[in-house]
């Protein structure tokens, strides 16, 4: 079982990880190129180490964007988690991806970009959170219930922070999946201990919440103490903090890949997802006594509860899950470069979606917000150039399609995003000028579509159609709908019809 002081050398590796990446070459192999795949959960684009406005270190994901390509206009097609992941995994829009919210699983007749992958010959690996079943949440105790359904080679899938806690508590209680499982095996045993301390962070109160959206009060509910403001570290070891056990489970399945494939490996975090729950060794890195970082910006458009200064502890637990995230990436690169595989893989970095951290009075995700919809979208690697930020309107889906692209997989039979690589290899920066992105809930669907200057957002809230100036109103304040008909009638002729 790894030791804390083993982590503690892991971290050590992050530094040596960012020059690493700074080290990624130009010149394409002439074999296939492996993908290295980070997929934390609720990472807003804006959090990130180069934006001035966050004060986060992120030196190996800057280390990452130095080395490649990034995208300032990143987004999901659908800002929550099955359905983002639906839409990931078929690379189609929302409208078509099979998952309409959480209680729905992937319909597995779909060919999934990870079984395109492994038919053309390549070793697709899966660890963490991949929430593709949020319906039925039958992973197993090993984590391969529905490896070959999904597609992949070797696989090592666990509930996320809430699932796996709820699923451990029904009746028979005990773990239902590998990570509480892992937990169980500890002397002592973790599990109950650990399922309880979720529940009390406000799983019950939360669930409550997210299941009935059209609740009068549901507004009042989230500006409460929830799954957000409990900030105190938690009471887990190290080893024992999920993201740091997906990690290792990562090293592992790169460890047993078989050689002479190329291959694929998605490591699906289950942070910065809340709760808050940060050990004591991370909060130490935000609250002292060797390092404090508490200059963050106050969230836009507030109007709870909360007190100024526990929106800045909610953000240092925010931003730590992020760096711890972070360090892992170092880790991961240090390791490839050690494999000698570094110069034939494509490192990639983005999210499901974003995370709303109080702005417009509001959390977690759901709604049509940047802060909710907008992601981090890096990539690096051969013939990837280096050090360029595009402005192409671009979408997760647009990942699936540049995995199967670059990795020679065909297209697939759902497929609606397109490949990146034209701009990922200096070829050209034309493509689409809009994105789009859309959610059902009780009280109907709203949807957006975006170009580089304009944002239509159509029945959120009940609202009807509001139109954002993205260049000059980027927080998206004031409707100007009245003021620019001509501008609605343009983007709403732009939504997907089903």
């Amino acid at each position: 079982m790894p030791s804390t002081r083993r982590e503690f050398l892991a971290a050590a590796g992050a530094a040596a990880g960012a020059a690493a990446c700074q080290s990624i070459p130009g010149p394409r192999q002439a074999a296939r190129p492996n993908f290295l795949f980070f997929f934390p959960d609720q990472h807003r684009a804006d959090w990130v180490g180069w934006n001035p406005a966050t004060p986060a270190p992120t030196p190996n994901l800057t280390a990452l964007r130095d080395s490649g390509v990034s995208f300032a206009n990143a987004v999901v097609d659908s800002p929550v988690c099955g359905p983002s992941r639906a839409c990931l995994a078929s690379g189609s829009v929302y409208e078509r991806c099979g998952v309409r919210n959480n209680s729905d699983n992937y319909p597995v007749e779909r060919v999934s970009y990870y079984k395109a992958l492994r038919n053309s010959g390549y070793h697709v690996m899966g660890c963490g959170k991949l929430d593709l079943h949020k319906g039925n949440y039958e992973w197993g105790l090993d984590g391969r219930g529905s490896m070959e359904a999904w597609g992949f080679s070797d696989m090592i899938d666990n509930g996320g922070k809430g699932g796996g806690a709820a699923a451990y508590n029904r009746d028979p209680v005990g773990p239902k999946d590998p990570y509480y499982a892992y937990l169980d095996s500890r002397e002592p045993p973790l599990g109950k201990l650990w399922a309880d301390e979720i529940k009390r962070l406000g799983l019950k109160k939360w669930n409550q919440i997210v299941n009935n959206p059209d609740l009068p009060d549901y507004d009042r509910l989230l500006k409460e103490e929830t799954w957000w403001g409990e900030t105190k570290p938690v009471p887990l070891p190290d080893d024992a903090y999920c993201d740091n056990w997906i990690a290792r489970n990562g090293l592992k399945l790169l460890e047993r890949a078989p050689d002479g494939k190329p291959w694929h490996l998605a490591l699906n975090f289950v942070g910065p997802h809340p709760p808050m729950d940060i050990t004591a060794s991370m909060a130490a890195r935000y609250r002292g006594p060797d390092r404090v970082i508490d200059n963050f910006a106050q969230p836009h458009d507030y109007n709870g509860p909360f007190p100024p200064e526990q929106h800045v502890a909610i953000r240092q637990n925010y931003a730590a899950m992020i760096e711890n995230i972070d360090r892992w990436l170092g880790v991961f690169v240090a390791k490839l470069r050690e494999r000698g595989e570094l110069e034939n893989t494509v490192i990639a970095y983005s999210s499901d979606h974003g995370e709303m951290l109080g702005d417009h009075g509001r959390w977690s995700k759901s709604v049509p917000y940047q802060a909710s919809a907008g992601v981090p979208l890096l990539l690096a690697g051969p013939a990837i150039r280096r050090g360029y930020e595009s402005n192409a309107m671009v979408s997760l889906i647009d990942l699936t399609a540049t995995f199967m692209d670059i990795g020679e997989a065909g297209a697939l039979e759902y497929q609606d995003g397109q490949s990146l690589r034209p701009i990922l290899e200096n070829a050209s920066d034309d493509r689409r000028e809009f994105s789009r992105s859309s959610l059902k809930i009780r009280s109907g669907v709203w949807r957006f579509v975006q170009d580089r200057r304009y944002k239509l957002v159509e029945n959120f809230d009940g609202r009807g159609r509001e139109l954002y100036d993205r260049e000059n109103d980027p927080l998206e304040d004031e409707n100007i709908a009245d003021a620019k008909p001509g501008e609605v009638e343009r983007l709403a002729k732009l939504f997907v019809e089903v």
